[in-house]
C-alpha cells in the first residue's frame, strides 16, 4: 500500500477572478458614462461629484455590514447577490431623471460594490500566505484590465440612449452565471472572525493611511477626470482612450508590486509611488500634446493604483486567516472614507485654476512626505528591537 501523501491541490480561483473581470468591464464603462450622460437626462454637471460621493458613501456603509452576509451564504452566493443588487441600481437610472433618485441609486450601488470587493479580496487572501501577493496581483490585474476595457465603451457604444445600460447589465448577468455555474474553491464561512476595536487600532497605521489616500485619489479620478479632460476640449473618443490609459497604467504596475516589495519596505514603496504620481502630474502640465498627456496619465495610473494593493497586503501581514474578512472590511472602510471625501475636496480645486491635477498633486505630495517619515520611524524601531 502506497502511503505517500499527494500534494495539496491548488485552490481554484478562476471563477471569482473571471466574474470580477466581467464586473470591472461593466463598472468601468458605467464609471465614465455617468458624469458624461448627465446633460442627456437634464441633470446638471455639478451633480457628478455628489454622485461619486454618494457611491463611495455606500461603499463605506457596505464595508461595515457585508461580513454577516458572507458568513451566512458563503463567498460565491454573496458575490452573486451583490452583482444582482448592482444591476438593479443601474436599471433605475434611465427610468428616473431625478437627481435624488440617482443619488439614492448610486448609494445602494456603493453598498453592493463594497460587497464585491470584500468578498473577492478575502476569497483570494485566504490560503497560503506566501502566494497572497501573487493572487492579489491577479485580482488587481483582472480589476484594472476589465475597467480599462470598459472605458472603450464610451467611444464604441456612446453615452446616450438605452444601449449603454443594456450592455452593462448583460455583462453583469454573465458574471452572475459564471459564479453560479462555474466550479471553484471558496473559504469556509466559519473561518471568519471579526476584529475587536482594540485589534483594529493595532493594525498598521501606514496601511490604513495608504487605503485612505487611495480612496482620496481614485475617488476623484473616477468621478471627475472625465469632466477634467472634457473641459480641456478632448473629444469623447479620445477621452475614453485616455481614461483607459490611466487604468492600463494601474494594470501594468501590478506585476512590479510584489517584485519591488522584495527590495523595499512596503511603507517606503508607497512613498515611491506617491512621488511617481507627483512627477506624472508635472508631466501633464508641461505640454498640451496628446501623447505627452497620455504618457503622464499612464504613469499617474501606475502610481495611484499601486497604493491599495501595497496597503492591504501590509495591513493583512501576519494576520490569522480567520481575521482576513474583517481586516479587508477595515481596509475597504478606510478606502471608502477617502473616496467619499475625495470628489468633494477635488471639486473645490475644480472651481479654481489648479483643477483636478492640482488636487492630486497636493494629496500625493503630502502622502509621500508622511510615508517617508513613517518608513524612517519603522526602520528605527526595527533596529532598536534587534
Amino acid at each position: 500500500m502506497d502511503n505517500t501523501l499527494a500534494p495539496a491541490p491548488k485552490a481554484r480561483i478562476s471563477v471569482p477572478v473571471i466574474a470580477l473581470a466581467l464586473y470591472a468591464v461593466a463598472s468601468g464603462y458605467l464609471m465614465s458614462l455617468i458624469p458624461l450622460m448627465l446633460p442627456h437626462y437634464g441633470l446638471d454637471n455639478s451633480l457628478a461629484s455628489w454622485l461619486a460621493s454618494a457611491f463611495y458613501a455606500g461603499l463605506l456603509v457596505g464595508a461595515i455590514g457585508i461580513e454577516p452576509l458572507v458568513t451566512r451564504v458563503g463567498h460565491k452566493n454573496a458575490f452573486a447577490l451583490c452583482l444582482a443588487g448592482f444591476i438593479a441600481t443601474i436599471m433605475v437610472l434611465p427610468a428616473f431623471s431625478v437627481s435624488s433618485v440617482w443619488l439614492a441609486a448610486r448609494f445602494v450601488a456603493g453598498i453592493a460594490v463594497a460587497g464585491v470587493f470584500v468578498i473577492v479580496e478575502s476569497w483570494l487572501l485566504h490560503g497560503d500566505e506566501s502566494a497572497r501577493a501573487k493572487r492579489l496581483g491577479l485580482y488587481m490585474g483582472a480589476l484594472y484590465g476589465g475597467t480599462s476595457i470598459g472605458q472603450l465603451g464610451i467611444g464604441i457604444l456612446g453615452v446616450s440612449g438605452g444601449v449603454p445600460f443594456i450592455a452593462i447589465s448583460t455583462v453583469l448577468l454573465i458574471a452572475i452565471a459564471v459564479l453560479l455555474f462555474g466550479e471553484s474553491d471558496q473559504p469556509e464561512s466559519a473561518q471568519s472572525t471579526p476584529l475587536s476595536l482594540k485589534q483594529i487600532t493595532k493594525l498598521n497605521h501606514a496601511a490604513i493611511i495608504g487605503c485612505v489616500v487611495s480612496g482620496l485619489t481614485l475617488g476623484a479620478i473616477y468621478g471627475l477626470m472625465p469632466l477634467e479632460l472634457s473641459e480641456r476640449g478632448i473629444s469623447n473618443d479620445n477621452l475614453g482612450s485616455l481614461m483607459a490609459l490611466i487604468i492600463l497604467g494601474g494594470m501594468a504596475v501590478q506585476p512590479l508590486v510584489p517584485i519591488m516589495s522584495k527590495y523595499f519596505g512596503r511603507i517606503f514603496l508607497m512613498a515611491i509611488y506617491c512621488l511617481l504620481g507627483v512627477a506624472a502630474i508635472a508631466i501633464t502640465t508641461t505640454s498640451n500634446d496628446m501623447n505627452v498627456l497620455g504618457a503622464g496619465l499612464f504613469v499617474l495610473g501606475m502610481a495611484v493604483f499601486a497604493l491599495y494593493p501595497v496597503a492591504i497586503n501590509l495591513g493583512c501581514d501576519k494576520l490569522d486567516a480567520s481575521y482576513i474578512v474583517s481586516a479587508t472590511q477595515v481596509m475597504l472602510f478606510s478606502y471608502s472614507v477617502g473616496s467619499v471625501a475625495g470628489p468633494v475636496l477635488a471639486d473645490w480645486f475644480m472651481l479654481g485654476s489648479q483643477g483636478l491635477m492640482g488636487y492630486l498633486f497636493a494629496t500625493l505630495l503630502a502622502t509621500c512626505i508622511y510615508m517617508l517619515l513613517a518608513s524612517v520611524k519603522t526602520k528605527r524601531q526595527a533596529v532598536a528591537g534587534e
